[in-house]
């Protein structure tokens, strides 16, 4: 017998087929080749549009910066300190002498102003003002240049033929005349009611022509009150603010026509003969206007 044939050799297995490589997913290639409805496509469709975002130029660290990234005036957005101003200077009222007082004027002070205080007709001196301090009369805030606030009572008195009393004029200690043109007035004490302060105006700076109690009858519903801040005339360069009291009142016994008053306006204090070197007021003259001309 002829021997068996050798058996066939193992046949290898046929190499397995790849897939072709693809960007996409695979489910999502696989659904690409199955026929797909009209809403499927839709869908696919937007799917593709996620995945594949359109190209945009791509960023650097030294990519020029959107000027929309900032604000247009950064100033507005930075916290920055703010300048406030002071607080209320404080006000002095004492002084030990008219010498320290001046000490502490001159370097708050225009010098050429300071210079012309009672030098310069119808302006006032040192003496004077450290007189009004030591009264309660006055006060200066301690700031530059200082400012002297004085509380005033005006009375404007009237009469039953449409007038009012002005004082027209004053005469003063050194000879000089000072224009005034204006109602009487009077600066207050401290603590001093606006009806005390008309009727001590009234008694001080009009006494003088009658022989007893003066009568004085405040107009109701006269009063009125306003500030003013101006330079003042009597004290050359120093700011004034002058907080100003006003009634309208009757006063019987005054003279019809002009007529002059005597005052004596400051008192020696303490004996130092201080108010002997004030410039003061000796006589006030008086006339009376139309009411509407003031």
């Amino acid at each position: 017998m002829s021997a068996p044939p050798p058996p066939p050799p193992p046949q290898k297995p046929p190499p397995q087929q790849q897939a072709p490589i693809s960007n996409c997913p695979n489910n999502l290639c696989k659904n690409l080749h199955k026929p797909t409805s009209l809403p499927d496509l839709f869908f696919t469709a937007l799917s593709l549009l996620f995945l594949f975002p359109s190209s945009q130029k791509p960023q650097t660290l030294f990519s020029k910066i959107s000027s929309s990234s900032f604000p247009q005036n950064p100033r507005r957005f930075l916290k920055t300190p703010i300048m406030t101003s002071p607080s209320n200077p404080k006000s002095i009222t004492q002084f030990s002498s008219p010498q320290s007082l001046t000490d502490w004027l001159k370097p708050r002070l225009p010098s050429d102003s300071f210079a012309s205080w009672g030098v310069k007709p119808g302006t006032k001196n040192v003496h004077n003002l450290w007189l009004e301090l030591s009264e309660g009369e006055t006060s200066l805030a301690d700031a530059v240049p200082p400012v002297r606030t004085v509380r005033v009572v005006t009375v404007r008195i009237i009469d039953g033929d449409n007038r009012i009393l002005v004082e027209s004029h004053q005469e003063l200690s050194d000879g000089t005349v000072r224009e005034r043109c204006r109602p009487l007035s009077e600066k207050m004490k401290p603590g001093e009611s606006i009806e005390c302060a008309v009727h001590r105006a009234v008694k001080e700076e009009l006494g003088s022509i009658f022989q007893g109690n003066v009568e004085v009858r405040i107009v109701p519903g006269s009063y009125e009150e306003k500030v003013e801040e101006r330079v003042s005339a009597s004290y050359p360069g120093l700011p004034a603010c002058y907080v100003l009291h006003s009634v309208n009142a009757w006063v019987d016994g005054l003279p019809d026509g002009e007529f002059c008053t005597e005052e004596e306006e400051y008192r020696d204090w303490n004996g130092m003969g201080i108010a002997e070197m004030a410039v003061s007021v000796k006589r006030h003259f008086w006339k009376w206007v139309d009411i509407d001309s003031v």
